[in-house]
């Protein structure tokens, strides 16, 4: 994964919801630049901590667990390209499923920023995650449109006054993910990765739809932590961790048992 520098974008909640014009997309929210608190840099210093991995122990896997595994692992090597049409298709779909009244104006935009990209061209932000994080956003939509939506739009709880950038925070959960399932590594050396592998070859979504159940979860604890902007990276170490209890429970054998499954709403 690339490390990032740059700027975040935080939204400041003017009301509930986003409501939205015909051209003009400042009255629901405005976008203020800051220097990279848990963006870029800041993003791996929450998600990238790796210890020492000669001291970790390797897991083997089953023929299954290993074709899956590359498989999931080719699709994260997948950088995004704004100049393949696949891309740009895609990049169209997550639009039109997060605001299906609303014509999209261009790839380049301003109005991607009311999604909660840091500017007019999402592909910047892809960096940090790759396709796969494009990819799991459009999965997220299509799959609990519901919850999507509440997140999106920051309906439900009482919220902070700067509120995360939605998108971006989806592709820290992509990147995150990887890290902890330690998903780039030939073998698992956590039991949580090993553990997610045998989800992953009986479920070629499982990836998509732990993503969903993370992002969910996020949100969730931010409310509980009564969070700003300013406590995004004490939010997704507090998720991490409740994430990686649950994978581990003794009773959670797919991924619909685990507790935090009962948040999403289709």
């Amino acid at each position: 994964m690339e490390d990032r520098g740059g700027s975040f974008v935080a939204v400041r909640r003017i009301s509930q919801g986003i409501e939205r014009g015909n051209t003009c997309h400042s009255t629901s929210a405005e976008v203020v630049a800051g220097s990279a608190a848990w963006l870029g840099r800041g993003l791996s210093c929450v998600c990238a901590q790796r210890r020492e991995s000669d001291a970790r122990p390797s897991f083997d896997l089953t023929p299954a667990q290993e074709e899956s595994l590359q498989r999931l692992q080719s699709r994260i090597d997948v950088a995004y390209d704004s100049s393949i049409l696949e891309h740009q298709e895609a990049l169209r779909a997550l639009w039109h499923a997060a605001f299906p009244e609303e014509e999209l104006h261009g790839l380049i935009t301003e109005q991607w920023k009311e999604m909660g990209w840091q500017g007019k061209d999402p592909s910047t932000d892809f960096r940090g995650g790759g396709f796969i994080s494009l990819e799991n956003l459009l999965f997220f939509a299509r799959n609990f449109p519901k919850s999507f939506q509440d997140l999106l739009r920051k309906q439900e709880g009482d919220r902070s006054m700067w509120e995360y950038p939605f998108a971006v925070a989806g592709v820290n959960i992509t990147f995150m993910l990887i890290q902890m399932l330690d998903l780039e590594a030939v073998k698992p050396r956590t039991l949580v990765g090993a553990t997610f592998l045998k989800f992953l070859s009986e479920n070629e979504s499982a990836f998509d739809l732990l993503y969903c159940i993370t992002f969910k979860l996020m949100d969730n604890q931010w409310l509980a932590m009564r969070a700003s902007y300013m406590d995004f990276n004490a939010v997704m170490k507090s998720t991490r961790r409740q994430m990686e209890r649950e994978l581990l429970l003794e009773d959670v054998t797919r991924l619909e048992d685990l507790p935090s499954y009962g948040l999403l709403s289709r």
